[in-house]
This record gives C-alpha cells, structure tokens and sequence, in this order.
C-alpha cells in the first residue's frame, strides 16, 4: 500500500488550499467559508521519486453540537486512524489558539507521526517570530508554510517522507474500474457507497447539499478492484446561486470525465425527473459506460407488475440511454447492491471492445440488403464499408457517397443493428460518416 498523509487542523486555517499546493491540481475546493471541505477527499502526490496518497479533512471543531460539523470531526479522526503520518496545520495570523491545543492532544493520543505545518508564513526572509509560540503544542519543530505562494512545502514534504514505510512492489492501477455515483441531491450516493465500503466513508444526512466535493474510495473484491466517486449532487442551473455549488456541479463533472462507468441514480419514489435526465445525459454526451440504479426500492409498495412499470417509465423517460441495464436497488438494506459489481465490469468490458474491420462489413452488408439504403431525387446512398475507430466508447466510422443522404434513422438503423449482433449493452455508441467520391471506394 502506499503511504497516507492526512491533513488535519480546526476550520480555516487553510488545509484545502494546502492540499491543492501539494497535489499540483485544484482538486478541493477552495472558498474563504468555515466548513467548506466537508468528506476526506484524496489526491496522488510525488515527492523524491516516491508516490503517495494525501486526504484533506474538514475542519476539526473539537466541541461542537452542530449535526455537519461532528460529522466532519468524524472524518477527520478516520482520516488519522487509516494515515501514515499527519499534518497538522495552524494558522500564524491568529496564532495558536485553545482548538489548535486541543486538536494537537487528539493527535498526540493517536500515536501517529505528526508534522507540524503552520501556514500563511507568506512573506520571505527573516523568521517571523510568531512561529516559536507553536512549540508550546508539544509536537516537535514548527515548519512554517504559505499555501498560497508555495514557501516552505518542499521542508514539509521532507519532514513527511522520514516517516514512509521502506519502499515496496505497489500495484498497478490498469486493473482498477473507476465507478462515479452521480444524480440529483438526496437520492443516496452516499448512503450507496458508504453501504459497499462498509464504513461511514462519505458523510450521510438527509440535509441536501451535504456532499460537495467528488470523493475517491478504493474498494476491493472477488469481483476486482474499483475506485468510487462520490459526487455531489446536482441542481437545476436556476438553483445554482451558490458559488461553493457552482463548484461542485463542475466537479462532479470532472468525476464523470474521469470515471469508466456512471451509475445513475434515480430515486424509487419519485421517479424520473427532469434532473435526472440532464444528469444522464452529461454521462452519455461524455461517451461513459452506464448503469441505472434505481434506489430506495424498499419504501415502494409493491405488486407483481410493480418493477415492470418502473422499468418501463425509466426506458420513456431515458429513452436516448434504452440501452443502459436499470437495477432496483436499496442502500439503507443492502438489497441487491452485490448485484452491482457485476454490472460495472459486465458494462466496462462491453465498453472496450473491439470487433474486426470484417465482421463489421458482413453486418453491414446483410443490413443493407435487409433495409435498402436512402435515395434523394435518383441519387441512392452507397455504403461502401464500415470500421471500428476506438473504444470507451465503441467509435465506427462509416464510408459512403454522399453524407446528406445517410439520414440520422438509418444512423439509428445501424446501430441497433450493431447492437443486436454484438451486444454493447450499457455503452453509447458513436458513428462518424465520412464521404468518399466512388472511384476512392
């Protein structure tokens, strides 16, 4: 396994944009608000040759009533149990303060390694004496940081490697499915991932909104490796006043950008909304293998025709993605949710697959014999062959005469076409037509 730096400290003291400095990416979001960074979030980072994982936690607030923020305390302390070494960060512009004193005790109990960073050391040259105050925390040499300018996290990284495990043979990540969980706010992304890690991984509450960054979950297997995204949900446009909001609409985005299959969650009780269809469609515009998951199924009264129906209002209402498999699922039971790894890779292999140049152009000759192609004033359309371009999604190319003739339904045509021979099931499918004048062909 690789080593594990966890960034920890009280809210504010600039953890996210630390984070960000050290992984090269704007990955957590950053934003002048308490309590913005609010699950554990991952990044990779390289330092002296040596890959390693780094999490950022919300803001630790040692006392505290507040439903989100004990929560976020939560995932702090899982962040430190599964760290290798830890990064305690403070703030030199209010000192050190009874939190900072406090979260250093919980620290201290761990037993972990603990690198104390204090950040906002943003100018250069003389020590600012500020600094030596934070050794009354008990945790060794203060190494003073500027998240914003990048000061002092070279120091930082060399304090953190002295406590790496010897290096060993890590494995390869090819063999790793990358799974995002998208769909509106409150339909159970979390509750989903957190019942197939078996662990509260993701912060659950029924306040929608609680999710706002994607968060990267490893999870491994009989049935292979995979890596969840947590996403946050999203929101029409109109509701998207937020700034922090804009921010997580992009970044689950980027989760479905990043990801090899997308399931799509709908919840049971409400049906197919009009959310749900632009959420599916940023995952089929993407190109993305693809998985309805219809969640909460236990709180849906059922008779025997009660899963056909929902089946079938699914297929109308997502009528472009009639080629995605939907199961019925519940996150609170665990119902089904083993059924789900089968899918993923059923649909992620569907997605990379390859067929010959040759037997694309003995379908495509039997389809055009079966349905003749279109013609236009006397003028019929030749298609003169067919050929696989790429993978994830299937990409086909098809040369004819005259692209204004090859109509979008016979496009449609040939896609079922493909589709019925050779499966593809839970995949989009692309096709390119190109002209060519008859003597090339």
């Amino acid at each position: 396994m690789k080593p594990l730096v966890a960034i920890v400290g009280r809210p504010n003291v600039g953890k996210s944009m630390l984070f960000n400095k050290l992984c090269g990416q704007r990955l957590s979001i950053v934003e002048d608000t308490p309590g913005v960074t609010r699950d554990r979030l991952y990044a990779q980072c390289e330092w002296r040759n040596r890959t390693f994982d780094i999490v950022d936690t919300g803001g630790i607030e040692p006392g505290t009533d507040d439903q989100i923020l004990s929560f976020m305390r939560e995932q702090a302390e899982i962040a430190i149990s599964t760290a290798t070494v830890i990064v305690f960060v403070c703030d030199i512009k209010t000192g050190m303060t009874a939190s900072d004193q406090e979260v250093a005790n919980m620290l201290l109990r761990s037993g972990k390694p603990v690198v104390l960073a204090v950040n906002k050391a943003d100018q250069t040259g003389r020590e600012n004496p500020d600094i030596y105050e934070f050794y009354n925390l008990g945790l060794g040499d203060p190494i003073a940081v500027s998240a914003v300018h990048g000061h002092g996290t070279g120091d930082l990284l060399d304090a953190c490697f002295e406590f790496f495990p010897p290096e060993e043979e890590e494995d390869s990540e090819d063999d790793v499915v990358k799974v995002a969980v998208i769909g509106k706010p409150n339909v159970g992304k979390s509750s989903l991932v957190n019942k197939i890690l078996g662990e509260e991984r993701v912060i659950v509450s029924n306040v929608a909104g609680t999710t706002r960054d994607a968060v990267d979950s490893f999870f491994e297997n009989d049935k292979g490796k995979f890596l969840f995204i947590d996403t946050a949900g999203m929101r029409k446009k109109s509701r998207v006043d937020d700034r922090i909001e804009k921010f997580s609409v992009l970044r689950a985005t980027m989760a479905i950008e990043r990801s090899d299959v997308c399931l799509i969650m709908i919840d049971a009780q409400e049906g197919v909304t009009e959310q749900d269809t632009k959420v599916a469609g940023l995952a089929h515009e993407a190109g993305k293998a693809c998985i309805i998951v219809v969640n909460k199924w236990d709180a849906i009264e059922k008779d025997g025709k009660t899963m056909d129906k929902m089946r079938q209002d699914v297929m109308r209402d997502l009528s472009y993605m009639t080629y995605a498999p939907i199961v019925f699922i519940s996150a609170l039971t665990g119902q089904r949710v083993d059924r789900l790894f089968e899918l993923i890779n059923y649909v992620n292999n569907q997605a990379a697959m390859r067929i010959t140049t040759g037997m694309l152009n003995s379908l495509l000759a039997d389809a055009t014999a079966r349905v003749q192609p279109p013609t236009d004033k006397g003028r019929r359309l030749k298609v003169y062959y067919m050929t696989q371009v790429g993978i994830k999604p299937p990409h086909f190319v098809c040369f004819c005469n005259d692209a204004r003739l090859f109509h979008f339904s016979y496009q449609r045509y040939l896609e079922n076409q493909i589709r019925s021979t050779f499966g593809l099931e839970g995949t989009p499918v692309r096709l390119t037509v190109r002209e060519r004048s008859e003597k090339e062909g």
